[in-house]
């Protein structure tokens, strides 16, 4: 088969590789789209240390059911799928409570890291535990399909937030998790919802999904921070009222300062959130019904052998790129 293989630092080569086999409990995928991710991007350029060459990268894809692997049941070849970026275990601690994203043996398809090689679905086929499948709706197209993955981040991240309806909010940072995040929080019933990023054009885009310009004399009951660095999130704390909620979902850098005051004598609550941890069947339902729009977001869809190009520009920042599908 076909793939995108990261060869080294830097360098992408679309070349033949040999056809994965799916073994016991797996499927093999017919891959139909993958979209590149921002991590997948900065891991190109050497700057994460988890994604070292050799390696297949992608995570976020959709596809068809090609071939059943022993004891597959419920599934069928021409089943068309999506599915989970964690490869968890189903044993530990934290499986048992449902919180698979903290798996003690966690893997992320698309990932080459010190502690484990896991290639992932730039590539014509992927071997993947029929666990992790998610039909898709007829109505759901793959590359949509292909946007649950980080869908699934954004909803997760807002699902720390103690909403009923009602609340005013703030999203810190609009690419994709947050653009993701202003439709979601509005979907749990956020009005209004605030957005501010530093490019115009992302803005732009946050205001076509429902996003108001921040106001930064207002204060908000939650807010969330899909950047990852000192300044945007001391901003998304300061614009809190007493008692508000901030969910912490980019993670850009290592360690930010807190207003620690600020944070103790307002009694502010910070939620930490890492990836999703089964949200694919809410997600899929809110791009069904039309609640979460992709249009806007998804910036091109491209063939695969073409995905060098993509990775440049996406790094380079040209055009203003936000989501990049790949379509081996």
């Amino acid at each position: 088969m076909k793939a995108l293989v990261l060869e080294k630092i830097g360098h992408l080569e679309y070349k033949e590789v040999p056809d994965p086999v799916p073994g016991p409990g797996e499927v093999l995928l017919d891959i139909e789209a993958c979209g590149i991710c921002g991590s997948d991007v900065h891991g190109m350029d050497g700057s994460t240390g988890r994604r070292r060459p050799p390696l297949i990268m992608g995570h976020e894809a959709a596809g068809v059911v090609a071939r059943l692997g022993e004891g597959v049941e419920g599934w069928e070849v021409g089943d068309r799928v999506t599915f989970d970026s964690t490869l968890f275990c189903g044993h530990c601690a934290f499986c048992a409570e449902g919180r698979v994203n903290l798996c003690e043996h966690r893997k992320v398809f698309g990932v080459s890291c010190e502690e484990y090689r896991q290639n992932g679905a730039l590539a014509e086929r992927l071997v993947v535990p029929s666990r992790l499948l998610y039909k898709l709706p007829d109505p759901v197209s793959f590359e949509q399909g292909a946007l649950v993955e980080p869908l699934s981040v954004a909803y997760h991240a807002v699902s720390h937030l103690p909403l009923k309806g009602g609340e005013s909010a703030l999203v810190v940072g609009t690419g994709i998790i947050g653009l993701f995040s202003i439709q979601i929080l509005q979907a749990f019933g956020c009005r209004p919802v605030f957005a501010v990023d530093l490019d115009p054009r992302r803005m732009d885009v946050a205001i076509q999904v429902g996003a108001s310009p921040w106001n930064e004399d207002a204060e908000v009951d939650v807010a969330l921070e899909a950047v990852g660095k000192e300044e945007p999130v001391a901003a998304a704390l300061l614009s809190l009222r007493k008692g508000g909620h901030l969910a912490l979902v980019g993670n850009l850098e290592p360690s930010v300062s807190l207003p620690l005051q600020f944070t103790v004598t307002r009694e502010l609550t910070l939620h930490g959130s890492c990836a999703s941890a089964g949200e694919y069947p809410d997600c899929l339902r809110l791009i069904e019904e039309g609640a979460v729009q992709t249009d806007p977001i998804l910036s091109a869809a491209a063939p695969l052998e073409e995905g060098a190009d993509w990775f440049q520009r996406l790094r380079k920042g040209e055009e203003h790129l936000l989501k990049v599908v790949l379509r081996p």
